[in-house]
């Protein structure tokens, strides 16, 4: 069973409500519909039924989204309740009841989070046509963190074809979407929970490498004092876990180049999540493994908020979405 299957059979088990909000878009429509024929979540959809049919009536693709639920913005007592909440949320940030209703009617990010942050579903997927900033801020102004974490971040899973490292060729880099420029504390904390989220989504172990363009103090600079620190910071939060730094990747990954370069290590050479010192780092290198190596690359998914909101590439395929929306089940199973 491949990574993404295995994904769709565990969400499917104890299946979710998850809401996609960008309905003008054809690849939403088209991943609703696999998604309910494959039925390892039910699927809400923001939007106008009559817009909606319109929608696949063009793409002349036979959709069955029968099974969906549509609400609209427009719906009047949904959007006074959503207004209610929030005024409560953000009041204190100015936000009134007039900015909320228009936030509301116009903008189906909003609506979508405040679904989940009602109850009324159970995780979100959006990011086809919208910004990543704008998918997220939605997210942390209305759903916020976890009790138990202190930093949202991201990663991606991705899955490299005829590949002999990592987990049978699966991966977890992180984070590649959302923190810019992490400190050490930030950096550990990421390191953690992509750790909790690696063993979440393959049940197996979660093997860390705080990534560098060093490995064991074979270069000086300060961005290599920042991921030894991290480290540091890391093994004394979570002693039990296998985490090594600061490695290159080579060293991280291809086993003969770890028992030359840190031998010893109990990461070096087998790595399966992959810790960037910051955001250019790792969008680069998951963009360059997902285009050279033709690799399936999942996300960005976020860890450490109270209900599962994810993004996606605007250059993502139907296929994607259903990804991404399967991962988003298993998350909120998780909670």
């Amino acid at each position: 069973m491949s990574f993404i299957e295995n994904i769709k059979a565990q969400a499917k088990a104890s299946k979710k409500t998850i809401v996609l909000p960008e309905t003008s878009d054809i690849r939403t429509l088209e991943a609703a519909h696999i998604v309910l024929q494959e039925g390892f979540a039910d699927i809400v959809l923001v939007g106008e039924e009559a817009s909606i049919a319109a929608k696949i009536a063009e793409s002349k693709k036979p959709l069955d989204i029968s099974k969906a639920r549509i609400i609209s913005q427009n719906d009047g007592a949904l959007l006074e309740e959503f207004v209610a909440l929030l005024v409560k949320l953000r009041g204190h940030k100015g936000m009134d009841e007039a900015k909320a209703r228009e936030l509301l009617v116009n903008d189906a990010l909003y609506f979508g989070v405040a679904l989940v942050k009602s109850g009324r579903a159970d995780g979100m997927v959006a990011g086809a046509i919208n910004a990543t900033p704008d998918v997220l801020r939605a997210a942390l102004q209305i759903i916020g963190t976890a009790p138990d974490s202190k930093l949202v971040s991201s990663f991606f899973a991705m899955v490299v074809p005829d590949c002999a490292y990592g987990f049978n060729g699966t991966f977890l880099f992180s984070d590649c979407g959302l923190c810019q420029n992490p400190d050490s504390s930030e950096l550990a904390q990421i390191a953690l929970a992509s750790a909790k989220s690696f063993r979440a989504l393959t049940k197996q172990e979660p093997l860390v490498a705080m990534l560098s363009h060093s490995t064991y103090g074979s270069a000086k600079h300060a961005d290599v004092d920042k991921v030894v620190e991290a480290t540091k910071i890391a093994r004394q939060a979570a002693p039990a876990l296998a985490l090594d730094g600061e490695l290159q990747l080579d060293a991280a990954i291809v086993p003969s180049v770890g028992e030359s370069k840190a031998k010893g290590s109990s990461v070096a050479g087998r790595a399966n999540v992959l810790i960037f010192p910051d955001l250019d780092a790792g969008n680069i290198g998951y963009k360059l493994v997902q285009r050279l190596a033709k690799a399936e690359a999942y996300g960005p998914i976020t860890q450490g908020m109270a209900s599962p909101v994810n993004d996606l590439s605007r250059g993502c395929s139907a296929q994607d979405i259903v990804g991404v929306v399967a991962i988003t089940a298993l998350q909120a199973t998780q909670e």
